[in-house]
């Protein structure tokens, strides 16, 4: 295990902040998700078992935590700060799993974000943040996004971030009721040694 691994942590760049999920979260959570119902539903995961279902918010709160307690994971909400609030909302969701010690040093990250931010730079700046985070301070070696080939706004993100195209993953996971095709994005930490948000920052568009 990474000697540097601690949780909780919270990562922030301007006015995004990614912080822990927390049972109390889940009226906001619930509305934010509730109201990208229609644009989050060709991406959602779903339970290739007959009959089986997905977690509720609290299952699904409290299996992150015990991932995070292990070190396999990285379960934060994506924040932002906005005039007029006393705390930043929340915009979206990125979970780091899968994390992976010893000779790997790898993990996959996954991401969504409120429809009416995106295209703001938000879920960009979110994985970059987070990349270095796992990179620098976890010693990780290797990040890994494995997006569906039709989900535009994803595949915008990785290109503007510079993840490099690995290629398919045929039925690699199962969305939205049945066993679906992905293209595996990759990093590794000598690709960007002057950190993942920093290129971001110095490449993105006025």
């Amino acid at each position: 295990m990474g000697g540097g691994f601690t949780w909780p942590v919270t990562l922030e760049s301007g006015d995004v902040v990614l912080r822990p999920i927390r049972y109390r979260d889940r009226k906001e959570w619930t509305e934010v998700r509730s109201r990208n119902r229609e644009w989050l539903a060709r991406w959602e995961a779903s339970n290739p078992i007959p009959g089986g279902g997905l977690p509720d918010y609290r299952q699904m709160v409290r299996s992150l935590k015990s991932q995070a307690a292990l070190a396999t994971a990285l379960p934060f909400v994506i924040t932002e700060r906005t005039p007029g609030s006393r705390e930043p909302v929340i915009v979206g969701q990125l979970t780091v799993s899968s994390i992976v010690w010893g000779s790997a040093m790898m993990a996959t990250l996954g991401y969504w974000v409120d429809k009416d931010r995106a295209g703001r730079g938000i879920a960009p700046t979110a994985v970059a943040l987070t990349t270095d985070y796992c990179f620098e301070v976890l010693g990780l070696h290797r990040m890994e996004i494995n997006i569906r080939p039709e989900n535009a706004p994803s595949l915008r993100v990785v290109e503007k971030l510079g993840f490099r195209d690995e290629g398919y993953r045929p039925r690699f996971l199962h969305i939205n009721g049945e066993w679906a095709d992905h293209r595996c994005f990759a990093l590794t930490s000598e690709e960007v040694p002057e950190g993942l948000l920093a290129r971001w920052q110095q490449n993105r568009p006025a």
